[in-house]
């Protein structure tokens, strides 16, 4: 037998020799955009990269792609949008960002020690027309 690679172990293995693209088509049936960007993204780059990208787990992204999510989908869309999608907001600290950032930095802790920070916490909680709803994504 010789050396090498197993099957189904490349970047964006899935368990099976379907896609990713194909796996959310047979799940949702018409794929929104951003879904369909999420699937694309996973078959080129590995379930677990995009993952890390978008600050989840490789089970939600898993769960999403398979149209079995029953969390904020609002919330992921939205990263999606941002990390992969180059969706972009006006901050009212930082200026134009994505909109990644932007719910990352909506999730960042008071921190007293940085002005900077201080502010961007403030902004974020203080009439931001970006902001999420306390909890969300």
């Amino acid at each position: 037998m010789k050396p090498g690679p197993k099957s189904g172990t490349g970047a964006a293995s899935n368990g099976d020799n379907r896609t990713f693209i194909d796996k959310a088509t047979a799940a949702w049936g018409e794929l929104p955009d951003w879904v369909a960007e999420l699937a694309q993204a996973t078959d080129q780059f590995g379930q677990k990269k995009v993952a890390e990208l978008l600050g989840y787990s490789s089970t939600l992204v898993s769960q999403v792609l398979n149209a079995k999510y029953g969390g904020d989908m609002l919330g992921v869309e939205q990263r999606v949008r941002g990390a992969l999608m180059g969706l972009m907001v006006e901050c009212p600290v930082l200026g134009d960002i994505d909109r990644n950032r932007c719910l990352q930095e909506q999730q960042e802790p008071f921190r007293a020690t940085s002005a900077f920070r201080a502010q961007i916490y403030h902004a974020c909680r203080n009439g931001c027309p970006n902001a999420r709803p306390k909890g969300g994504n």
